[in-house]
């Protein structure tokens, strides 16, 4: 009820340990609300993802760097909570200079993140992927990373590097940007824009620490499977946008439904049932706290 059980301290902990430890790649899927964390738990999944341009979305903004770090941090709080997964959240350049990303991996740390990726891209953010992403120098990247790492408050959350010099610099401009990011306190690299499976095994053969994958659909790399991922010594992998398209996809169509045939009816078969929605929101919990032990009467009257 309310909250999930597991301490923020022991979610960074529990994820860091996979991280090191399990046989396959971590898989966390991109939540677009807290029931959706909770869903991703029960399904099986290691952690739950937050996506920046998903946070930019619920706001009604594209994502071109208009979201604030106190938008982000609280909705990705809101995720985090519903689950006893670690939660890892995008925070795009870190929203400003090095002492910029400092504040911002400690208020993420008080929102009870597990952690965030802070990538090269000139600030602010205007595009995720692609060819459309301008980067910074070395230095700045560099810079930011250790602010990062020297910042945090738990050794346990992660800091995760990302890098979009694929598209200006290639396949060698990565590997080099990627081993000073870890020669800067990295716990993680995060290649973006890599074109295969031959690319990634490239970049995990050049650094010690895990490599991330973003497997997000319509642009960006292949979308490779989990076994071929592993293959090519992935260890973790995001699935940013996936779950909001679907819904949208459906809640569009939907719509179009509605607005066609004048009733919901052909849709009750495709919802979600309110006894489903509650056991998602461990609605029986609050109705035995009430039961159990609530005193309180709106009258000022008590028990």
């Amino acid at each position: 009820m309310l909250h999930a059980r597991t301490s923020p301290a022991a979610k960074r902990a529990v994820l860091r340990e996979r991280l090191a430890t399990a046989e396959q790649p971590l898989r966390l899927p991109g939540a677009f609300n807290a029931p959706t964390a909770r869903l991703i738990e029960e399904l099986g999944f290691e952690g739950v993802y937050v996506s920046g341009s998903v946070v930019a979305a619920d706001l009604g903004l594209p994502d071109v760097g208009l979201t604030t770090l106190s938008e982000l941090a609280h909705r990705a709080g809101q995720i985090a909570r519903m689950t006893d997964l670690g939660t890892l959240v995008d925070a795009a350049a870190g929203y400003g200079e090095p002492m910029n990303v400092a504040r911002t991996v400690q208020v993420l740390e008080d929102h009870g993140l597990a952690g965030c990726h802070i990538e090269d891209q000139v600030h602010p953010s205007r595009c995720g992927q692609g060819d459309c992403a301008p980067t910074v120098g070395v230095a700045t990247a560099v810079h930011r990373i250790r602010a990062a790492v020297d910042a945090r408050r738990d050794g346990n959350f992660l800091v995760v590097a990302r890098t979009l010099v694929r598209a200006a610099a290639g396949l060698d401009g990565t590997v080099e940007r990627a081993r000073a990011l870890v020669g800067a306190g990295a716990d993680v690299v995060f290649p973006e824009g890599l074109r295969d499976l031959r690319e990634f095994e490239a970049v995990v053969r050049a650094v010690d620490v895990p490599v991330l994958a973003d497997m997000s659909e319509l642009g960006g790399s292949a979308l490779f499977t989990v076994r071929q991922l592993a293959d090519a010594g992935v260890r973790m992998i995001v699935y940013p946008v996936t779950l909001l398209r679907l819904a949208m996809g459906v809640v569009e169509r939907g719509l179009g439904v509605l607005a066609t045939q004048g009733t919901q009816a052909a849709l009750v078969p495709e919802m979600q049932t309110p006894a489903r929605l509650d056991e998602l929101l461990d609605a029986p919990a609050y109705t035995a706290f009430d039961e159990l032990i609530y005193t309180y009467r709106p009258d000022g009257t008590e028990e």
